[in-house]
């Protein structure tokens, strides 16, 4: 039963390729084409502080408030080469699969963080999902379209937080025809999420109609050696519009010393039917100024002083007073009988996307710092440990009345790849997190704990 999905996501691939190969008689197809399994072993502690009272609709305590679950997944990428000539083509696919090692009733909460329900409350057994996307080249120019789409931009980044990564459908265009620029445009419709098997439409968090147009397009300039500036577009039919202003610059101080500088500036607006009955949304769980619509200004700014293996980072991050920060998030919108569908939990290009908390709450001004260690400076490749704190303060109350609230948050990470040996490549990924906060809503004082181990084999 487990090993079905993944032999249909295998064969689906190797169908492709012999279909393609064939017809169109090009070897660089083949010569430049690569084949890995990914393992992934996933165990995810969210203990919640939130004290239970239990009343008569509620007599026992809800399974989400003492969650524990670990999973394998299995996933099969096949990225092919391109055809020879002046127009290239291709074709990369996708095969994943989830299997359940713990995660039943009373420790699965149906919100469905991380893997998907089951009827009897607890978490399914396997999930999994299959793949691809044509692709095509001209000169330095490259479309990929397909339900395999795994964008990582400023206006949209791919979820890979937990045992499966997120994956979109529609189509991408890469572009760097000119020296020292990159352009991206593309549009997506819908995506499955990182604990789903079914695909959703796309939305906001709070949102609870989905739309099927997100559109984008922007650039990187990488003005010099040490410079880039990004600006990017994109509009979520119906919900919001947004612009992305970014700079990044690192000076370097010495051979083994650098300073580097990270403005990053989004202005979000509402669009087409958001505000009216169905298109309207709870603003993330916050105080939005006119209910139901986008209207958000954020700004941040870090500085990162690096010397060795030594890096500081310091910054601040302001979100305006009339609503939250908004990105692409499905956590509301559920399937034609009403249930969760497990397509929430979305990345944003901000670093207070953090472990527990994401700190873009109207109003809201974060302080945050992190200290990092890469550990090959004294001779042991391959480990990193890190350790952040974020302060978040002057939060607006949903009501928008009433005394500011508070939430803070730390978050500790060790990273170890084998450089050696039988197990080189093998990665083990230690990430705990401590969230407290006064009053504010949609969260609970947190303690998540998360223990991943990565592999990856090349089969080609």
């Amino acid at each position: 039963m487990s090993s079905t999905p993944l032999a249909r996501a295998i064969a689906l691939a190797a169908l492709g390729a012999s279909i393609a190969v064939p017809s169109l008689a090009q070897a660089e197809f083949l010569k430049d084409s690569k084949a890995t399994l990914g393992l992934r072993n996933f165990y995810y502690d969210n203990d919640n502080h939130e004290p239970f009272v239990p009343s008569l609709t509620t007599p026992t305590r809800p399974g989400g408030y003492d969650q524990r679950e670990w999973a394998q997944a299995f996933r099969f990428d096949y990225i092919s080469g391109f055809t020879e000539g002046t127009v290239g083509f291709g074709l990369d696919v996708t095969g994943t699969l989830g299997l359940k090692l713990d995660g039943g009733r009373g420790h699965h909460p149906d919100n469905n963080s991380f893997m998907p329900s089951d009827s009897d409350g607890g978490g399914k057994d396997d999930w999994s999902h299959a793949g691809a996307n044509a692709k095509l080249r001209l000169s330095k120019t490259e479309l990929r379209a397909g339900n395999a789409l795994q964008p990582m931009l400023p206006v949209v980044l791919t979820n890979d937080s937990r045992v499966m990564s997120q994956l979109y459908d529609g189509g991408m265009l890469t572009s760097k025809e000119f020296d020292n620029l990159t352009l991206n445009a593309g549009q997506l419709g819908h995506v499955i999420g990182r604990a789903s098997d079914n695909w959703s439409s796309l939305s906001v968090a709070g949102g609870t109609r989905g739309s099927n147009q997100f559109r984008f397009a922007g650039g990187d300039w990488k003005v010099n050696k040490e410079l880039t500036l990004q600006y990017y577009y994109a509009n979520l039919e119906n919900y919001y519009k947004q612009h992305f202003a970014g700079l990044t610059h690192v000076y370097p101080i010495s051979d083994n010393q650098s300073f580097k500088t990270d403005l990053r500036y989004f202005k979000s607006s509402d669009d087409g039917k958001n505000g009216e009955p169905g298109y309207a949304f709870n603003n993330n769980g916050g105080y939005a100024k006119n209910s139901g619509e986008v209207d958000n200004t954020t700004w941040s700014a870090m500085f990162t002083y690096s010397l060795g293996g030594h890096a500081i980072m310091l910054g601040h991050q302001r979100v305006s007073d009339d609503g939250g920060f908004v990105w692409l998030n499905q956590g509301n919108v559920t399937n034609g009988d009403g249930r969760n569908e497990g397509n929430g939990g979305s990345d944003f290009y901000l670093f207070t996307n953090s472990v527990v908390g994401s700190f873009v709450r109207a109003g809201e001004n974060t302080t945050f710092g992190q200290y990092s260690y890469d550990f090959s400076k004294v001779g042991i490749p391959g480990l990193k440990a890190s350790v952040s704190y974020l302060s978040g303060d002057d939060i607006t109350p949903t009501s928008g009345v009433g005394k500011d609230l508070k939430e803070w948050e730390r978050d500790e990470r060790i990273d170890y790849v084998f450089q050696e040996g039988a197990l080189k490549g093998f990665g083990v990924t230690l990430r705990h997190g401590t969230y407290r906060s006064e009053g504010v809503s949609g969260l609970n004082d947190t303690d998540q704990t998360r223990l991943i181990l990565n592999y990856t084999l090349q089969l080609m």
